[in-house]
């Protein structure tokens, strides 16, 4: 079975604890921005399911950019690694943590 790209995104952030993710997407026709760190998603723009098993990124999502971030992460003094990424650079990356 293949994993959902936020399934994914959430392994990411588990083999590189020191870095935040903050995901710019369209789901259902919907702007959303969601922020992932040590595994767990949370938007930024609409309430967050209180059931983590609930994707945050469902399948058929529309990524719009991925930002790297260093942690702690301060919304008011963001630490940027890399912004703008796409999905097939972020792609790269989740190969080299073997996610």
């Amino acid at each position: 079975m293949k994993q959902t790209i936020g399934y994914r995104l959430e392994q990411y952030t588990l083999k590189r604890p020191q870095e935040v993710l903050i995901v710019t997407a369209e789901i259902d026709g919907e702007p959303d921005q969601i922020t992932i760190f040590k595994g767990f998603s949370s938007s930024l723009m609409r309430p967050t399911d209180f059931d983590p098993d609930v994707p945050m990124l469902p399948a058929g999502t529309q990524i719009i950019a991925i930002d790297r971030l260093q942690s702690p992460y301060n919304p008011l003094a963001p630490r940027y690694i890399q912004q703008g990424l796409s999905l097939s650079e972020m792609e790269v990356l989740l190969q080299e943590v073997g996610v």
